[in-house]
C-alpha cells in the first residue's frame, strides 16, 4: 500500500530530525530512517508501506501522521537549520489598539503597522526556517488595515498559528473566518479587576469571545497579569479556567515599563508577586533549552521592523526584517544560565526567570527576583 504525509504533519529539521503535530502542538523526534522514510512519503508519489518497520507504520498511521489517501499539498522546505533552532516567531503587525491597558510595556497606541508584503515575506523565511510556531500579536492585532490579506496568507504555511488578542473585537464572524490554530485571549483578573486593568465593559466581552471562540472548536489559551486589583482572584480563576476548557494559562509580573510606570497603584512589590507565578498551566508558548536562559528559540518582529530577542528589548534590536530573519537571528548570542548570577538549586529549572525583568533591577546576568520568590528563595 503507498502512504502520504498528511498537510498537518510536517517535517522539521531542526537540532534533530523530526516531524510537528500542528493541531496539538507535539513534536516527535526521529532517527535518521523514520525521517528518511516520512521524507519519502511527502513526495507527490507517496511510499510504499513495505519500506519501513511494521510497528512504526502503524504507529504513525494511528496517529494521522500518514495517510494512504493521495493528499496533493504543499510541503514546506526540508534543510537542516541554524543551532540553535528559530522555533518561535513573534509578529507584532501592529502597535495600534483599542484599549488603554494600565499596565501595557508598549505605552500609547500608535499608527504603525508591518505591511502585508512584509509579513509575507517573514513567513517565507521563518518557514524556511523550520519554524514551529507563529505568534501573531500587536496592540491589537485586529486592528491591522490589511489584516484579512495577513490571515488569508497563514493557512498557506505549515507551522502553528496562534492569535494574541484582548478579545473585544473577537465576534463568530471574525472568529470563523481565522486562520489560525489557537487564539490567546487576555483576561487580567476577574471583572472588577480585569475592567479596573483595561476598561469597563472589557471583561464581559472577553469572556464573550471565549466562549464563542471555543463553542466554536477552537483552541484557547488564556494569560493573566498579577496586578494590585486581581490578588484575590487566582483561586476562581483557575477554577473557571479548567471548566471552559482553556488549553493553558500564562502567569507573568509586569514589567514596570511604559503604561505601568504611571500606575503605581496596580504595581505588586516582587515578593508578592512571585508567589503568584505559581498558578497557570499548560505547556506555554515558548520552551527554552537544557541549560540556556530564556529564549532560546524566540525571536520578535516589531511592527516597525526591528527585529529583536524578544519584544521588551525593542528599544536594542539586533537588526531589521530587511536585512531578514537568516541575518539577524544569527547575530543574537544564547545566554547560559551558568553565566547568570544566580547558585539557587532550582537555577536549571526556572533559567534565571525573565531577563529583562533582571536588567531593570539592575544586572543583565543577575536574578529575576520574582521568580525566586517563586520559588521559595530569599534573593
Amino acid at each position: 500500500m503507498v502512504y502520504f504525509l498528511s498537510h498537518r504533519f510536517p517535517l522539521k529539521w531542526l537540532e534533530f530530525p523530526a516531524v510537528y503535530n500542528i493541531a496539538k502542538d507535539e513534536l516527535y523526534e526521529l532517527d535518521e530512517a523514520a525521517f528518511d522514510f516520512l521524507r519519502r512519503c511527502a513526495d507527490e508519489k507517496g511510499c510504499e508501506s513495505g519500506q519501513c518497520d511494521r510497528d512504526f507504520l502503524d504507529y504513525v498511521t494511528k496517529e494521522g501522521i500518514l495517510s494512504a489517501e493521495r493528499l496533493t499539498v504543499k510541503h514546506p522546505p526540508l534543510q537542516k537549520t541554524t543551532h540553535p533552532s528559530l522555533r518561535y516567531l513573534e509578529l507584532q503587525i501592529t502597535r495600534q489598539c483599542n484599549l488603554w491597558c494600565k499596565h501595557c510595556y508598549m505605552g500609547p497606541s500608535e499608527d504603525v503597522e508591518l505591511p502585508l508584503k512584509k509579513v509575507v515575506d517573514l513567513l517565507e523565511e521563518f518557514e524556511e526556517m523550520q519554524g514551529l510556531r507563529l505568534l501573531v500579536t500587536g496592540g491589537e492585532p485586529l486592528l491591522h488595515r490589511d489584516f484579512k490579506g495577513i490571515n488569508d496568507a497563514l493557512s498557506d504555511y505549515a507551522f502553528r498559528k496562534v492569535l494574541f488578542t484582548n478579545g473585544t473585537l473577537l465576534s463568530e464572524k471574525v472568529v470563523r473566518n481565522l486562520h489560525v490554530d489557537e487564539i490567546q485571549i487576555s483576561i487580567d483578573g476577574l471583572e472588577p479587576g480585569h475592567d479596573a486593568l483595561r476598561g469597563g465593559g472589557t471583561f464581559r466581552r472577553a469572556m464573550n469571545a471565549i466562549e464563542t471562540a471555543r463553542g466554536m472548536g477552537m483552541d484557547v489559551s488564556v494569560s493573566t497579569m498579577v496586578h494590585s486589583k486581581n490578588l484575590q482572584d487566582f483561586d476562581a480563576m483557575e477554577y473557571l479556567f479548567k471548566e471552559m476548557g482553556i488549553k493553558d494559562w500564562s502567569v507573568d509580573v509586569p514589567c514596570v515599563e511604559g503604561n505601568l510606570k504611571n500606575n503605581a497603584l496596580f504595581q505588586v512589590r516582587p515578593e508578592i508577586a512571585g508567589r503568584y507565578l505559581g498558578y497557570g498551566f499548560g505547556e506555554g508558548l515558548h520552551g527554552g533549552g537544557q541549560g540556556f536562559a530564556c529564549g532560546l528559540h524566540l525571536v520578535s518582529v516589531m511592527a516597525d521592523g526591528k527585529v529583536a530577542r524578544c519584544s521588551f528589548y525593542s528599544g536594542r534590536p539586533v537588526g531589521t526584517a530587511d536585512e531578514g530573519l537568516h541575518v539577524c537571528w544569527r547575530r543574537i548570542v544564547p545566554q547560559r544560565i551558568e553565566e547568570l548570577a544566580c547558585d539557587c538549586s532550582v537555577k536549571d529549572v526556572c533559567r534565571g526567570g525573565c531577563r529583562f525583568r533582571a536588567e531593570l533591577i539592575g544586572n543583565s546576568h543577575g536574578k529575576d527576583i520574582c521568580r525566586c520568590y517563586a520559588y521559595g528563595m530569599n534573593p
